[in-house]
């Protein structure tokens, strides 16, 4: 077995198979760590939009320069998500994830000090904590699948990625419950630094120098377990010395990981605009229906905050796991079930936000209730699209392809969506008198674009499933 932090660095004598009898209680309790802080990661996301109405205030911030917050975040993010792909293929994994919490933990705290004259300090901050968490989302899943095998790493991963919405939702719930506790939004940004302190030590104490990495034997086993690793010829030594360019190219040529990713691509650009702009957009509507009066007082009511989180977590929860039954169950079927049940997702997920905007105006429970179910089916696509990943790429690759899947998905998805939805608003704004009830208007008339986005992204994963099988052969081989 090679323990070393890359393969690459392997000199001599043929790489042994990994065997295991199954996981040991410390695998769990690894996969256990993991998901803290995966929790964190996402906490970390969502505290910024689940005060966004007092920190516009306090920074008087229009429309466009709020979602550009959530810009620079997600920007450096994604650019700093393939550095650290590279190294995690190469280097140990515990060092990198061990750096990065302590880092994206320290800027966090740190930002909670900002003052309304030095608002930019603020905004660098954002994108700092977004370098930091790069570092998290690109090599937590590839431990994860180097320590499970078959249906258990899938189950793993499952739970694993019930984090994010469990993580976005506790987001908006940290952020109003402490701005309305203490009065100040500013202690919304002091918890998480606490908790991330805490998931050092357990990383310290709880995981292992060396992880063994599943390079002999392809680790990327489907969800109903029904298809088996595909071993490697005896003899043949498979190394890590391909370049980065080299690296790209190969994973260009892949039809599946191309198509699934810019699915994922529109998924991100829908929920980036939907966690950025759902609590504001629901404020306003109650504005415009008389439900609550105009916020002029320092400290705004986070009621809609709490009930979004909530039912981000709900609608989250439910969907991981209907996702992961719907497909371990459906693959039995057909081995294009993964793509499949994404792009139907898709597609559902597009009439329900598009009838949640139309009703907003009028009946502020039925876009609760299809906003609701807009993000349920959302959420089901989460891990789905992680496994076509992870079996369609070969494993020594897989860390640099979910960095690009990261780079492209948020490049072209939820960094530009929130600043897009933001000036979209200020455009319409400015053409018209300035009114509560365009306030609310523009912002419904901005959200229209990710409802045909959702439509766009149902079209990526039908086309993933014309080159599933055949490229899922080839990473076996």
């Amino acid at each position: 077995q090679n323990y070393g932090a890359t393969t690459g660095h392997v000199r001599q004598g043929p790489v042994v198979s990994v065997s295991r009898n199954g996981p040991t209680k410390r695998d769990y309790l690894i996969a256990a760590v993991l998901c803290y802080v995966n929790l964190i990661n996402f906490m970390d996301w969502f505290i910024v939009p689940g005060i966004l109405l007092d920190i516009q205030k306090y920074f008087e911030l229009s429309d466009g320069d709020a979602g550009l917050l959530q810009t620079v975040f997600i920007l450096c993010y994604m650019l700093a998500a393939p550095i650290f792909g590279y190294l995690g293929d190469r280097y140990n994994r515990k060092i990198i994830l061990g750096a990065g919490i302590f880092f994206w933990s320290g800027v966090t705290l740190g930002s909670s000090f900002s003052s309304e004259l030095y608002y930019w300090i603020f905004f660098l901050s954002r994108g700092l904590v977004g370098v930091g968490t790069a570092s998290y989302s690109t090599i937590a899943p590839t431990i994860i699948a180097d320590l499970f095998e078959e249906g258990k790493r899938t189950t793993m991963l499952s739970i694993f990625y019930i984090f994010i919405p469990v993580g976005s939702g506790l987001g908006y719930v940290l952020a109003a419950s402490m701005a309305d506790v203490t009065g100040d939004w500013h202690w919304a940004f002091r918890v998480t630094p606490c908790m991330g302190g805490l998931a050092l030590v357990l990383l310290i104490l709880l995981v292992p120098h060396r992880i063994p990495r599943r390079i002999a034997a392809h680790r990327a086993l489907s969800i109903s377990g029904t298809i088996r690793v595909a071993a490697e010829k005896p003899g043949v030594q498979r190394t890590a010395k391909t370049t980065w360019c080299q690296d790209v190219l190969s994973l260009a040529k892949n039809w599946s990981f191309v198509w699934s990713s810019l699915g994922l691509t529109a998924m991100a650009f829908v929920t980036g605009a939907l966690g950025m702009w759902v609590p504001l957009f629901l404020y306003r509507a109650q504005v415009v229906q008389g439900i609550v009066s105009p916020c002029l007082q320092e400290s705004c009511a986070s009621s809609n905050s709490l009930i979004f989180g909530g039912t981000t977590i709900g609608t989250g929860i439910l969907g991981v796991i209907t996702g992961a039954e719907a497909a371990r169950r459906l693959r039995k079927i057909s081995n294009k079930a993964d793509p499949l049940i994404c792009a139907t997702s898709m597609f559902i997920s597009a009439l329900c936000l598009y009838i949640a905007l139309m009703v907003a105006q009028t009946n502020i429970i039925s876009t609760l209730i299809f906003i609701a179910f807009g993000e349920l089916f959302l959420s089901v696509n989460w891990a789905v699209v992680t496994d076509i990943l992870l079996y369609v790429v070969t494993p020594r690759r897989q860390s640099i392809a979910i960095a690009l899947q990261i780079l492209v998905s948020h490049l072209l998805g939820d960094a530009g969506s929130p600043y897009l939805i933001g000036i979209i608003s200020n455009a319409l704004q400015a053409k018209n008198a300035h009114s509560f009830q365009w306030s609310f208007r523009s912002m419904q008339y901005s959200f229209i674009v990710c409802a045909f986005v959702a439509v766009f992204g149902g079209g990526f994963f039908l086309l993933t499933s014309f080159y599933i099988e055949e490229d899922r052969k080839e990473a076996e081989r």
